[in-house]
């Protein structure tokens, strides 16, 4: 595999624009207020409520879990044993 393929063009060419393009945007992002210490901090905080978030799913739907599972498993393990019983006294299958 070429580097051309990797990069898309000239690498050297490829690497050029990329710096150009982020002094561009680093100067705008500079305009705004935004600095490489807050958008860590920001970062920071989202990826802290995503896992405060997926935990609390988590949580929510274990709840649910037991909640039908108290109800659902003890259902399931008859029709198992009723089941098992109706089987077990039929015929040999014959071939």
């Amino acid at each position: 595999m070429s580097l051309e393929r990797i990069f898309g063009g000239n690498p050297a060419g490829v690497i050029i624009r990329l710096i150009v393009l982020s002094i561009i945007v680093g100067i705008v992002l500079s305009a705004l207020g935004i600095r490489l210490d807050n958008i860590f901090y920001r970062l920071n905080i989202l990826a802290r409520r995503i896992y405060d978030m997926g935990f609390d799913a988590v949580e929510w739907a274990f709840g649910y879990f037991l909640i039908g599972a108290v109800i659902v498993v003890p259902i399931w393990l008859l029709t198992r044993l009723i089941g098992g019983r109706r089987s077990g006294s039929g015929p040999p299958d014959q071939k």
